[in-house]
């Protein structure tokens, strides 16, 4: 029996995108239809967006753990958040949640380096690329990074929450995403962190000048390895 992965959700296109990660990838761990058990619990974004206009990192923590609180009465066994913006309050989150948590970013680092990248190009909201969300969980295994422009941090986090968070897939956000993605490999990145977790739903390595990190669907992946790889006595 595997573990019961509670999914404390944001923006609706990254929280669906992780969920059906899990569940359609769950098929060649554990057999086919076969899948952990999943909870998932959303606030309103529009609770969520009124805390990072006015910088309220505590309130974005807050919301966090009302959803941890309610995954866990759902007996849930441990928790992902398929949002990088938000882990900008983990530190406010992780000692006061009542279940343990996998963390976005050091699951993206790990298989940063795993992969052997040494830079990498860093794109997401403009909340997330200010922060220091992967720069410390990067530089914690030796990995350096660039930020993009500050005029093109503010197109991109214009693409992701006028559009991506809507479900609006536009080829010309496509094209800016490659441009930017073309500059950071010229100035020395080897990889990018699609580090929004809607933005795979237009980049990938196919249509990307670089090599990509795909935040959501890796932290679907780690949490469906903690869910089944758990010893039988973490199990409920």
């Amino acid at each position: 029996m595997s573990l019961h992965i509670g999914i404390v959700g944001c923006s609706a296109e990254g929280a669906a995108l992780c969920y059906r990660t899990i569940c359609a990838e769950g098929a060649a761990l554990l057999g086919p239809h076969a899948h952990p058990e999943v909870s998932m619990h959303t606030p309103s974004l529009a609770d969520y967006v009124a805390c990072l206009d006015r910088g309220d990192w505590p309130g974005v923590g807050d919301l966090m753990l009302a959803s941890a609180s309610k995954l866990a009465r759902l007996g849930a066994d441990f928790l992902i958040c398929p949002d990088n913006t938000i882990h900008q309050a983990f530190d406010h989150v992780a000692p006061r949640s009542p279940l343990p948590w996998l963390h976005i970013a050091d699951v993206v680092a790990a298989e940063a380096e795993r992969r052997g990248f040494r830079r990498l190009g860093l794109i997401g909201t403009r909340w997330l690329v200010d922060s220091q969300v992967y720069p410390d969980k990067l530089a914690a295994r030796g990995i350096g990074f660039m930020r993009p422009s500050a005029v093109d941090r503010d197109e991109i986090s214009r693409i992701i929450m006028e559009e991506l968070v809507a479900g609006v897939l536009k080829p010309e956000a496509v094209a800016y995403h490659q441009r930017v993605i073309e500059r950071m490999k010229a100035a020395g990145c080897d990889a990018v962190v699609l580090g929004c977790t809607e933005t795979p739903l237009i980049m990938n390595d196919g249509n990307s000048p670089l090599p990509t990190l795909d935040s959501t669907r890796l932290l679907a992946r780690a949490a469906l390895e903690r869910a089944v790889d758990a010893p039988a006595s973490a199990r409920t």
